[in-house]
């Protein structure tokens, strides 16, 4: 008989998967499951550290930003030099809204168009995003606010960073 007439019961034996061929598959897949969840949830959080970062720096360069325009505007004598104001901004939200500059340039000056959100301090939806402030008087590991400016700013979060540091020392 030629290979190609073969008969239909032979045929319908070699369909299908045999149980040790499926065990080995899945055994397989769960092995590659297994070894890929880790690698993307700390892929996720190193995405989350770099937008922590990033943020960061965006908020102490507007800050940066918002005292030397101060400090310009002193002297150009735009506006006056006040004992009991350092030169950086009152809050976070007079970087978003502007400040006057006494005409040193037209209008109020913005620094951020928001308030960028701590992607390691989840707040509730409708809620302002909270960050850690340092006035201009407090130490510089102060984790309490002095209300007078905002000289810097760090991550309310407890949490630990890919490299062993906390995020609220950043």
């Amino acid at each position: 008989m030629k290979a190609s007439m073969r008969s239909p019961a032979c045929l319908s034996s070699r369909r299908g998967v045999s149980l040790v061929e499926l065990v080995v598959t899945l055994t397989i897949l769960g092995i590659l499951a297994s070894v890929i969840l880790p690698l993307s949830s700390m892929t996720a959080k190193r995405t989350r550290e770099l937008e922590l970062r990033r943020d960061l720096r965006t908020m102490r360069t507007a800050i940066d930003e918002f005292k030397k325009n101060y400090d310009k505007a002193v002297d150009e004598k735009k506006i006056l030099s006040s004992m009991n104001k350092s030169g950086y901004p009152e809050t976070l939200q007079q970087l978003v809204d502007g400040y006057d500059f006494g005409g040193l340039t037209s209008g109020k000056k913005k620094f951020l168009r928001k308030i960028p959100k701590d992607p390691f301090n989840v707040v509730k939806p409708g809620e302002e995003p909270k960050w850690g402030l340092r006035s201009y008087a407090d130490k510089p590991d102060s984790s309490s606010w002095g209300g007078e400016d905002v000289f810097d700013v760090y991550s309310l979060s407890e949490g630990t960073a890919i490299d062993g540091t906390k995020y609220n020392e950043w």
